[in-house]
């Protein structure tokens, strides 16, 4: 049966990743188009036979037809229709080639969101489509505490990925609230009455690290006194949450891209293979792309986690949630009302948090309990918070003018490179990553940095 509510233009998603194809199919409807899709090259062509699509999404490496082939046939008999490209950094060369096949541009993964529905509203909108804006997160559960819209906008994405089956790798520095994050990614998705499970790979010594995600049977090696489950049996119908998964051992990941691929581990003394139904949500505080080059982390691995990348920018970067979540944290440390004096306050501002959110709640444990729940003053802060606070800080019409150019160094390499990122970030020396963070911010002030 037809939904009659949504409006008549249809997006054929093309991949053979389920997760890849959840995360796109529920964005977009989340933007207000329909949505079907085809895990194949072959099958994308027997469906463009019967219906019609506004536009065609296709992810380039596919067993069987690539996307790239499937561009080729789709513009034979459609040559009019919207095809955009998904393609891993490896695959940018073909891809780029193939837009002269006629695709009308391509998108690195992982996907940026507001990449792909700028790239998607200007195929759509020469139909004569218009769209409402991305929806944002309104209502964060208790406890998880932003003023800050870059976090704001990390919420947003994990609002729309969460209801969805898509794997995601949470990425940014230690301390910054990725553990949070995930929290709230299952607590918001269909799997939120099934239980979340957390491993720290990290915390894990490598020999007890394999039994721990996969289980053993009874005498499969000395102490194993009796059989056990693993965490992934423990997260069936929920959510694991696979922390520090930079840190896990390459043996390790072979197995762990099994189950991922689909579902199936073997216990270790096992003679057969158990399954379970886990979605899968990774964090690192690593570059895992520079373990890769160095042979450190499976490639295979980082893109079948890496669906759908939400970065969190460190609290230095995000200066509007320093205050409130140092309310926040030294009232769960007293139960009297605490303030800070104006010199707390001004530290607190000022210190640069190496240690990000977490550093910043060790600091009002510390507070409560040497002020006794009342005003909080700078001895009950750590020496090295005081001592960064009241140094000179930059002059602020210097920071002003290297802020200045800085944005116009940006805009400049986006309008070179098409507002293509990959390239935009390869011109500015930055990561992609490091990109896609300052033009969150530069949007969040307000500053265009979209095509059209």
């Amino acid at each position: 049966m037809k939904d009659h509510a949504l409006p008549p233009v249809a997006i054929l998603i093309v991949d053979d990743d389920h997760g890849q194809r959840s995360l796109l199919e529920t964005f977009l409807r989340a933007q207000g188009y329909r949505t079907q899709s085809a895990a194949s090259g072959e099958a994308a062509l027997a469906m463009l036979e019967t219906e019609t699509f506004a536009m065609m999404i296709s992810d380039v490496r596919m067993p069987g037809m690539s996307g790239i082939e499937t561009l080729r046939r789709v513009r034979q008999k459609h040559p009019t229709l919207p095809v955009l490209l998904v393609t891993a950094f490896a695959d940018i060369r073909s891809a780029v080639a193939a837009m002269r096949d006629g695709a009308v541009n391509y998108l690195a993964k992982p996907i940026d969101l507001d990449e792909l529905i700028a790239t998607v509203r200007l195929a759509t909108e020469r139909r004569g489509v218009a769209l409402p804006p991305v929806k944002v997160a309104d209502n964060l559960p208790l406890g998880v505490v932003t003023a800050s819209p870059l976090m704001q906008a990390v919420f947003r994405d994990a609002a729309v990925v969460a209801p969805s089956e898509t794997r995601v790798l949470l990425t940014g520095e230690s301390g910054v609230g990725k553990e949070v994050v995930a929290e709230v990614i299952h607590g918001w998705s269909p799997r939120a009455a099934g239980p979340l499970v957390k491993v720290n790979c990290a915390a894990i010594p490598e020999n007890l690290l394999e039994s721990e995600l996969f289980g053993h049977e009874k005498g499969s090696f000395t102490g194993a006194t009796q059989a056990r489950a693993g965490r992934f049996e423990e997260a069936n119908r929920g959510t694991i949450f696979l922390d520090e998964i930079g840190e896990l051992p390459l043996a390790l990941q072979a197995k762990l891209l099994r189950v991922i691929h689909d579902g199936s581990f073997r216990r270790i003394g096992a003679g057969r293979d158990s399954h379970t139904d886990a979605r899968v949500l990774a964090a690192t505080n690593r570059d895992l792309e520079a373990q890769i080059a160095a042979g450190l982390f499976r490639e295979e691995l980082f893109y079948r986690l890496n669906v759908m990348e939400i970065h969190l920018p460190p609290l230095r970067e995000r200066p509007e949630d320093i205050l409130p979540l140092a309310t926040y944290f030294i009232g769960q440390f007293t139960r009297q009302k605490s303030r800070f004096s104006a010199t707390v306050t001004a530290c607190l501002t000022a210190y640069r948090w190496p240690g990000n959110v977490r550093e910043l709640r060790n600091a009002m444990e510390r507070a409560a309990l040497l002020s006794r729940g009342e005003i909080v003053l700078p001895e009950h802060l750590p020496a090295r918070i005081v001592a960064q606070g009241s140094a000179p800080a930059l002059a602020p019409a210097d920071a002003q003018r290297l802020e200045q150019i800085e944005r116009e160094a940006i805009l400049k390499a986006l309008r070179k490179n098409n507002y293509n990122r990959t390239e935009t970030a390869r011109e500015l020396a930055i990561s992609r990553r490091a990109l896609t963070y300052k033009l969150q911010r530069l949007r969040a002030e307000g500053v265009a940095v979209d095509p059209g």
